[in-house]
C-alpha cells in the first residue's frame, strides 16, 4: 500500500529574466507526488489569460513546452509547463511509466495551482496540448469546466485510425498490447518494471528514425546541456497498452471548451484523421488553422513555425 503525503505549491526566487516576463521555478501537489513546474509571468502587464502546457509523450517541460511558454509570456499569457509524474524532475513510481489517466489528473492539478497564482480571472484558463499531448489536454478539459480555451497544436491524436498509420496492422497493434498487458501483470505480482526505448530500435514505442534523430541528444546529461532538462530514452512497456488503446475519437464529442487546433497535412496524422476529429468535436466554438509545409518535428522547435502557430494561439488564449 502507497502512503499519499501532502505537498505544498512552492514557488522559489525567480531564476530567469527578460524585459517581457518572469521565470520561476515552482513546485505542486498532485495525488501525492511533487511536480517540478517552471512558470513564465508576464512582467509588464496583468496577465491577459493563464495557460498550462503539455508536450509529446515521454518529454519533458524544457522540451517543446518551453518554446510555446516563452513565447506565450511574452504576448501577456501566463504558461506553467511541467513534467508530468514518474518522469523528468517531478516524482513518482514506477519511474518512466506514461499514464494518460494520470496526465489528466496532473494537468488538473497544474490548472490547481495556476488558478491560484495569476492575476487573471480563472474565466481565462486554458490547456494547450502538443502531439500526444492534445489527447490528455482533451480529456482535462472534458473534466474540468474550468477550461475556457484549449489549443491543439501538431496533435497525435489516439484512435484506431493512429494506431493503424503507426504500427501496421491489427496483429501488430495486438502484439504490442499484450507486450504491455504483461508487463503489468508481472509488475503486479513481483513489482519488477520491464522498460522499452522511446525511440532507436524495433521494441521501442516510436521505430521511425526522424524521432529517434530528434530525440537522441537530449539523453546526453553532460552539465553543459543542464539546460534541457531531465529526459531519458527509456518508457515502461505496460504503459503502451494504455496509449494504442486510448480513445480520443471518443472523447472529442463530449468537448463543450472554445478549441483551436493548428496542425499541417505533414505533421502526425496526416490530415485525414485531424479533420475527421475537428468534424466530430461537440464545441460549438471550434477552429481549424492549417501550416503549409510544417513536419512534425518543426512544431517542437522551429522558431518559424512555432512562431506562425503561436500569432493563432494568442488570439485563442486571449479573447
Amino acid at each position: 500500500m502507497i502512503a499519499l503525503i501532502s505537498i505544498p505549491s512552492v514557488v522559489h526566487p525567480a531564476k530567469g529574466r527578460s524585459d517581457l516576463y518572469v521565470h520561476s521555478h515552482v513546485t505542486f501537489n498532485s495525488h501525492g507526488d511533487a511536480l517540478a513546474g517552471r512558470l513564465f509571468t508576464p512582467k509588464q502587464q496583468t496577465a491577459l489569460a493563464g495557460v498550462v502546457i503539455i508536450g509529446p509523450v515521454s518529454s519533458v517541460k524544457e522540451q517543446s513546452p518551453l518554446q510555446y511558454a516563452t513565447r506565450l509570456a511574452q504576448n501577456g499569457i501566463t504558461a506553467l509547463i511541467f513534467d508530468t509524474r514518474y518522469r523528468g524532475d517531478s516524482t513518482g513510481e514506477p519511474r518512466f511509466l506514461e499514464s494518460g489517466t494520470a496526465n489528466v489528473e496532473d494537468l488538473i492539478a497544474a490548472l490547481d495551482f495556476l488558478d491560484q497564482s495569476i492575476d487573471a480571472p480563472s474565466s481565462h484558463l486554458g490547456l494547450l496540448g502538443v502531439c500526444q499531448g492534445v489527447n490528455w489536454a482533451i480529456e482535462a478539459s472534458v473534466q474540468d469546466k474550468r477550461v475556457k480555451f484549449l489549443a491543439l497544436v501538431a496533435g497525435h491524436y489516439l484512435t484506431p485510425q493512429t494506431a493503424l498509420m503507426y504500427l501496421g496492422d491489427e496483429k501488430s497493434i495486438n502484439s504490442r498490447k499484450q507486450r504491455s498487458d504483461n508487463a503489468r501483470l508481472l509488475f503486479e505480482k513481483t513489482n519488477e518494471v520491464k522498460y522499452i526505448p522511446v525511440t532507436g530500435s524495433d521494441e521501442a514505442l516510436l521505430t521511425h528514425q526522424p524521432p529517434n534523430d530528434w530525440y537522441s541528444p537530449w539523453a546526453l546529461h553532460h552539465p553543459w546541456f543542464a539546460h534541457r532538462g531531465n529526459w531519458e530514452n527509456k518508457m515502461a512497456t505496460m504503459s503502451e497498452a494504455g496509449i494504442w488503446g486510448w480513445r480520443t475519437d471518443l472523447t472529442l464529442p463530449k468537448l463543450k471548451t472554445s478549441m483551436l487546433m493548428v496542425h499541417s497535412e505533414h505533421a502526425a496524422c496526416g490530415r485525414e484523421i485531424p479533420q475527421m476529429l475537428f468534424e466530430l468535436t461537440g464545441s460549438d466554438e471550434k477552429n481549424i488553422v492549417w501550416l503549409q509545409a510544417a513536419g512534425q518535428l518543426q512544431f517542437y522547435e522551429d522558431p518559424v513555425i512555432i512562431d506562425e502557430a503561436i500569432e493563432y494561439l494568442i488570439q485563442h488564449f486571449s479573447r
